[in-house]
């Protein structure tokens, strides 16, 4: 047994690679085999079936479009919502544990597979260092920086059970915060889905140009912060 926790731990970010493979593979396979026409049927079909395993699987590997999802079933009523809360929160949890001992147990696969990211984690160092356990709450709102901050956690001397229990209770935070709002306005949400499906060619540009803005300021906002910390 002891031997096994030791190649899991030389070998989880392997075994990460190995998990999302299967579940795209699984995933294609039942969409596949669901007896229903048309994907979004057939999505709506599994999601409906299935719902809180997919959100418990999508939470560990992305995160706001499987909370968007549960958010929409609970208020259809497919879903519990303060059961979709706490799976989803487990979920985010256990992904967020899967990269922290990644960086704790396998630093010289960091080293290897993570080198042009080097400067994100001296950013990510620095800010733990700046803002202590906050980072940890609003680190799931950095994108560029979600797995590459708990996994620089991990390459510290921080603490793993202190660790585990913030990450837990900012995972039930973080899935709340989505979660309630589009289940709150459920009716809204489904009624402009329909309405950018009707006129996806006025849309498609419109979310592209929104998302190239978006993206250009946190690059813009991320190097200021690299800056300011002397990266």
């Amino acid at each position: 047994m002891t031997s096994f926790f030791k190649w899991f731990q030389n070998n989880s970010g392997k075994v990460l690679f190995v998990f999302v493979s299967l579940f795209v593979v699984l995933l294609t396979y039942v969409l596949y085999n669901v007896p229903v026409i048309g994907l979004e049927n057939k999505l709506l079909y599994l999601l409906k079936r299935y719902g809180y395993a997919i959100l418990f699987i999508w939470s560990i590997l992305e995160g706001e479009i499987g909370l968007v999802m549960g958010g929409l079933l609970c208020h259809s009523g497919d879903m519990n919502l303060f059961l979709a809360i706490f799976v989803a929160g487990i979920g985010a949890f256990v992904g967020d544990q899967i990269y922290f001992y990644i960086g704790r147990y396998n630093k010289a696969y960091i080293n290897k597979k993570f080198a042009h990211h080097s400067r994100k984690f001296a950013l990510a160092t620095l800010m733990l260092r700046k803002y202590g356990i906050g980072i940890i709450f609003i680190q799931r709102y950095m994108y560029g920086m979600r797995t590459i901050l708990p996994i620089s956690i991990g390459l510290t001397r921080y603490s793993a059970k202190k660790f585990g229990i913030i990450n837990l209770i900012s995972a039930w935070c973080w899935a709340a915060l989505t979660i309630v709002p589009v289940w709150y306005f459920g009716k809204e949400i489904i009624a402009l889905f329909h309405l950018v499906i009707a006129h996806w060619y006025y849309a498609i540009p419109v979310l592209a140009v929104g998302l190239g803005l978006a993206y250009r300021a946190y690059r813009k906002y991320l190097n200021n912060k690299m800056q300011n910390l002397n990266v």
